[in-house]
């Protein structure tokens, strides 16, 4: 699509001026579009539309598109028109969460399940189908009243109460059955929502799948040989206890991650408080300043201005330049303040910070060795129940009768102690991993977020630093100016 068949009708309008457009393409540049009218032209694919978040009403009536889509970035269309062309399924406009007005008449939709799907459309008022098979059938007013119930415009005519009322009538059983799928589906939804916001509270404390048995269950889950292994005698018993206590290490290890959040989380909002707080003082501060300084500069603009003589006129410049200076001295003493104020409340924020975190991974330390010392118990337990075993294998002594692959383990001593310190570093391993990547991480969060802390801070201190100059530079060449006008004059 050539930009120059586009004639821009305002900041928030763009209207083609040729009907002859085969390809949406080159919108790039009307980020800021909130409508577009591409009606009447041959396009044959909705596309090119990803970077106009902000439209609100889209006209793609009487073009050749046989499929709804590339709509997924549109999340504040209201209008979408997509009258006469050649679509037969509705579908893919589930991100047009504020979808007010559809038009989709004269097109090949034929089936009234279609109408079902766009019950997810709280805010959708009017509809348009007219000129589609579907419209031709029987119930198909009936139908559509049932199941959108909010619709105030069909096909252009506003739907009475009692029409409402009567298609509801006619549809109550099937409308109780959808309406008792959709809460279940809707119950399930926000669950899932739920527990995804609440794996990303557990992310956040860096103890993520720790309340629980996890990690035990993942120290078996590529545990071939501890499988085996279980099937021994009394080794159940003492699974069954080392699960527990292992567990009640993890989910002592998870609530103390949430309570060192919480703990991080309140030092971070102090510290955000303390420095906006600051700014805030020392912005208030310079308005004052300013204010002062303009309420005197106008006058003594007034006063160049009335100056008769060469003398006087110099003299009332060389004044007003020094108020600018005053100022600008000022105002650059005080940023100079904050900036210090600011390098103190960050010092202490950094030590603040770094306590807490070090605290956690100490925390961290010395649950993860209870882990590994509950490991080697459970190890000398499990290798004293497999030699057991194997000394009442060798005696023929041995009541149960074990799997062919765990016997496989008792051919001699040196094998099966193998396999019983193969399981064992299995899990060594994972508790070592888990504790790497907690310890990492909360340590990187750290790095980064002090370092983004400091690239704030003086990111705020040069844009503080040029408004200062950019100020003082203003009123100065403002005096060039005046005195240039006057030397003329």
């Amino acid at each position: 699509m050539d930009m120059k068949r586009f004639c821009p009708h305002s900041r928030s309008t763009l209207l083609t001026a040729t009907p002859d457009i085969l390809r949406i393409d080159n919108l790039w540049p009307f980020e800021n579009l909130r409508k577009l009218q591409l009606d009447n032209n041959v396009i044959e694919k909705i596309e090119g539309l990803e970077r106009l978040t902000r439209l609100v009403w889209l006209d793609l009536s009487f073009n050749n598109i046989e499929a709804i889509e590339g709509l997924d970035s549109l999340e504040n269309l209201e209008d979408l028109s997509l009258f006469n062309n050649r679509i037969s399924k509705v579908d893919s406009l589930d991100a047009l969460v504020r979808l007010q007005v559809l038009s989709l008449g004269n097109n090949r939709i034929a089936n009234l399940t279609n109408v079902i799907y766009l019950r997810r459309f709280k805010d959708l008022r009017t509809l348009s189908l007219a000129g589609n098979p579907v419209a031709e059938q029987d119930d198909y007013k009936m139908f559509v009243c049932a199941y959108l119930p909010d619709l105030v415009y069909l096909d252009f005519r506003r739907i009475d109460d009692h029409t409402k009322e009567l298609a509801e009538a006619k549809h109550q059983y099937s409308l109780d059955e959808l309406k008792h799928r959709e809460n279940l589906l809707q119950a399930q939804q926000e669950d899932e929502q739920a527990r995804r916001e609440e794996l990303e509270e557990h992310k956040a404390a860096f103890v993520e799948n720790l309340n629980g048995p996890f990690l035990f269950e993942s120290m078996y889950a590529e545990d071939v040989e501890g499988s085996k292994l279980a099937c021994l005698p009394g080794v159940g018993e003492l699974l069954e206890t080392y699960r527990d206590k292992f567990v009640i290490i993890c989910l002592n290890l998870f609530e103390c991650g949430l309570k060192q959040q919480e703990k991080r989380k309140a030092e971070l909002d102090t510290f955000s408080q303390c420095v906006q707080e600051a700014i805030q003082e020392n912005q208030e501060q310079g308005r004052q300043r300013i204010t002062k300084f303009e309420e005197t500069h106008l006058l003594s603009l007034s006063a160049i201005r009335d100056a008769s003589e060469l003398t006087t006129l110099e003299t009332r410049l060389v004044a007003c330049r020094e108020r600018v200076a005053e100022l600008f001295n000022s105002l650059m003493m005080l940023e100079m303040q904050l900036a210090e104020q600011l390098e103190e409340t960050i010092s202490l924020f950094e030590r603040n910070i770094a306590d807490l975190v070090g605290l956690f991974v100490e925390n961290v330390q010395s649950l993860m060795a209870q882990c590994r010392d509950l490991e080697n118990h459970h190890h000398e337990k499990l290798l004293e129940a497999a030699i057991n075993t194997l000394e009442k294998t060798v005696k023929g002594e041995l009541d149960e009768d074990l799997p062919d692959d765990v016997r496989a383990l008792f051919v001699d001593k040196d094998t099966l102690v193998n396999a019983v310190g193969a399981s064992h570093d299995v899990h060594l391993l994972k508790i070592d991993s888990r504790e790497d990547e907690l310890v990492t991480k909360v340590h990187a969060w750290c790095t980064h977020l002090l370092d983004q802390i400091h690239r704030d801070e003086i990111a705020r201190n040069r844009k503080r630093v040029k408004e200062i100059s950019q100020y003082a530079d203003h009123a100065q060449r403002e005096l060039d100016a005046l005195e240039c006008a006057e030397l003329l004059d």
